[in-house]
């Protein structure tokens, strides 16, 4: 009974998505729909990137800014010529060995 109920909830699921797609789709066809608006400016952008070029740490930029983890990541991800901007994300780097 259980996997019977389950299977109407992920069809009924399906047809949800699918009635989203089909409304996107017809509101950027009339130019309405453009998505999640952006929560930094090109200028908000552009100030991590040259602090990190400048040696900040990131946990100072993202305490300045007022930045979650996640949002400073992708700042520096857009922003030209950071290290790091060609990868794809959750790469993560290799451990540094210092010697002492």
């Amino acid at each position: 009974m259980r996997s019977l109920m389950g299977a109407f909830a992920e069809f009924e699921r399906s047809l949800i998505r699918e009635r989203q797609r089909e409304g996107i789709e017809l509101a950027k066809a009339r130019g309405v729909y453009r998505g999640r608006t952006r929560s930094l400016s090109e200028d908000q952008v552009a100030n991590p990137c040259r602090w990190i070029g400048d040696g900040v740490a990131k946990a100072v930029i993202a305490r300045e800014l007022e930045l979650s983890r996640e949002t400073r990541y992708q700042a520096l991800r857009a922003g030209a010529g950071t290290a790091g901007a060609g990868r794809s994300p959750g790469v993560i780097d290799p451990p540094v060995e210092v010697s002492v």
